[in-house]
């Protein structure tokens, strides 16, 4: 039972309810009593609907006219952008004067060639693998993990053992020419990344095909003679690559410990999402490692698309470039760089 002290302070507060709800109502509350204020960001750019203005395109980071004709080609027939990010990054990852990239790229420290490699569609589904050996595509490997397990990533041993019983071959990933190299490296054995020593350490693949769908791939044989064990941003949904099919996506390269630790690929794209273009958000992203991290010598660079077909791309150092196929035409330009 309530006493009459209770009771008079209860009738007191409900006397103050009509008065609270309507200085709410004049304040900057948009929504109804029970939704939080939207943040006025996410309202700035619609949604669009359907196919972008500039239809079906692919773009990767660094030189790769042969990765985006692969991928053109699927987009051509009207195929997904899924299966167009794949078959792209295909063409690196077997390609063994490609030194930074599946077969043929250049070993860690023990003279093993570990690959790490992710993908992610229009729908939000992820796969990666990480430390893999032995298999010449690690791009399809994740593609399998993200399909036929209840999985994102699968590293080492049991990413050979599923890639293995999905019939992948078991192959000798470590060249004549990148053992040759290596064994020259052991005889100093000193390790220091370098900005663009290799011109490029990864590839990163995003398309829209012909219904207006994102998706994106990455792959990288890592930096070369690292720690055993060592994995970069490649694999890793959020800092490699990130792709929400409402957005748009993004993918990065460079050296992957400054890119993980600002989660750089989420990142951009959720600053596009907040109403950034493409190429403002990859400059954003990029100068939160600038400001935060120490980046003499060490390059870092952003790719972007955003869902109606503009791109951008930004880096740290001079050198960063790019890959552009659309409308039958293929263009590689550099980016734009922090430092000059």
């Amino acid at each position: 039972m309530v006493n009459r002290r209770r009771f008079l302070t209860l009738g007191s507060l409900a006397g103050l309810l009509p008065s609270l709800s309507f200085s709410r109502s004049r304040s900057n509350f948009t929504g109804n009593i029970d939704s939080p204020p939207v943040p006025q960001a996410l309202n700035q750019n619609p949604l669009p609907i359907g196919p972008p203005p500039s239809g079906p395109l692919v773009i990767s980071t660094w030189k790769q006219p042969k990765a985006n004709a692969a991928a053109q080609a699927v987009l051509d027939k009207g195929g997904s952008a899924l299966d167009a990010v794949e078959a792209g990054v295909r063409i690196p990852e077997a390609d063994p004067d490609d030194m930074s990239v599946g077969y043929g790229g250049r070993p860690d420290r023990d003279g093993h060639v570990t690959l790490d490699a992710c993908i992610m569609d229009e729908k939000g589904n992820a796969g990666s693998v990480t430390f893999l050996e032995h298999i010449m595509h690690p791009i399809s490997v994740a593609r399998a993990v993200m399909e036929k397990t209840p999985h994102v990533m699968l590293s080492g041993e049991g990413a050979l053992q599923f890639a293995l019983a999905q019939g992948f071959k078991k192959e000798k990933m470590l060249t004549a020419k990148a053992e040759k190299e290596w064994k020259e490296w052991l005889k100093t054995a000193k390790y220091k990344p370098i900005a663009n020593i290799e011109r490029h350490d990864t590839i990163g693949m995003l398309a829209i095909d012909a219904k207006g769908n994102i998706s994106g791939a990455c792959t990288t044989s890592g930096l070369a003679y690292k720690m055993r064990g060592r994995v970069g941003d490649s694999p890793i949904i959020g800092a490699g690559l990130f792709v929400d099919n409402e957005i748009g996506g993004a993918c990065a390269t460079g050296l992957g410990e400054l890119v993980m630790r600002t989660c750089g690929s989420f990142l951009v794209v959720e600053l596009m999402r907040q109403g950034r273009t493409p190429q403002q958000a990859c400059e954003e992203a990029a100068l939160r490692i600038v400001n935060k991290q120490e980046f003499k010598d060490i390059q870092v660079g952003f790719l972007a698309i955003n869902k109606q077909g503009e791109h951008g791309a930004f880096s740290i150092q001079p050198g960063f470039n790019i890959t552009l196929s659309k409308n039958n035409r293929t263009e590689v330009t550099d980016a734009k760089s922090y430092l000059k």
